[in-house]
């Protein structure tokens, strides 16, 4: 990784629920093309910074959100941009796996369409594509018609990931994107992240150390709304400065 290239910069960033103060001047420098996992136990902020990276904390009128968050020299918190292309660049895959209620097809083709691209034969050429993209075309290949929610909750969840990246997003964000699966289905999904790193910069939400250990090339620690500790994820894992960080690593902080 060049030391100079990031994908995102967070400067000063503050969030507050009403008159809670829920992130607290957080300052991150994301690398491009690396998985960066945002660690911590639950509570401690960590969906919330990841809500602010898409502006999914407009949604909620109580939120207000201070500081610049940078992705390609614009600042996206104070942009003109209209909200739906910003979020456009970014695939967001949530705990749970949500499929569109349709068939296993449409499910991808659907982001194909809303960006107008509706030629039969280049859909289907995309749709095996994207399928072939999170490792899932083996697998359904013979039953693209078949309603979404048919599959196991770990096809589910590689189905909405191959989704999102019909969009051509530029950024993968994943809030504990494993938290719901079974080991086997949970490993396919940290592979498809440590394959898919090399085309798109990846933020992942988790408290499970293993999996952080597992994927992670920078890891950010948080506690309370506040970065305790951020590096790359040798340094951090075996090399930690602060005491709240050793604690955690150490399985005995709270």
């Amino acid at each position: 990784m060049k030391a100079t290239e990031t994908e995102i910069k967070i400067n000063n960033l503050n969030v507050f629920h009403g008159n809670h103060h829920t992130l607290k001047n957080i300052n991150i420098e994301i690398p491009k093309q690396k998985i960066t996992v945002i660690l911590g136990s639950s509570g401690c902020g960590k969906t919330t910074l990841l809500k602010c990276l898409n502006r999914l904390t407009d949604l909620y009128s109580n939120i207000k959100v201070k500081g610049e968050i940078i992705i390609n020299g614009e600042d996206i918190l104070h942009s003109k941009e209209d909200i739906t292309d910003i979020r456009r660049k970014m695939g967001l895959l949530s705990q749970m796996p949500y499929p569109l209620p349709m068939n296993i097809y449409n499910n991808i083709a659907y982001g194909l369409k809303i960006s107008g691209r509706n030629k039969k034969k280049y859909l289907n050429k995309r749709v095996e594509y994207y399928l072939k993209q999170i490792n899932l075309w083996e697998e359904v290949k013979d039953r693209l018609k078949d309603p979404a929610s048919s599959l196991s909750l770990g096809q589910q969840q590689r189905l909405c990931l191959a989704r999102g990246l019909t969009v051509d997003p530029d950024i993968i964000l994943a809030d504990e994107p494993t938290s719901a699966l079974d080991p086997v289905s949970s490993n396919a999904i940290e592979e498809l992240f440590l394959n898919l790193k090399q085309h798109y910069t990846t933020v992942l939400v988790t408290h499970t150390l293993r999996q952080a250990k597992r994927i992670a090339d920078y890891v950010v620690f948080m506690y309370l709304g506040e970065i305790i500790e951020q590096g790359p994820a040798d340094e951090f894992f075996n090399n930690p400065k602060m005491d709240k960080t050793k604690s955690y690593l150490g399985g005995t902080s709270n």
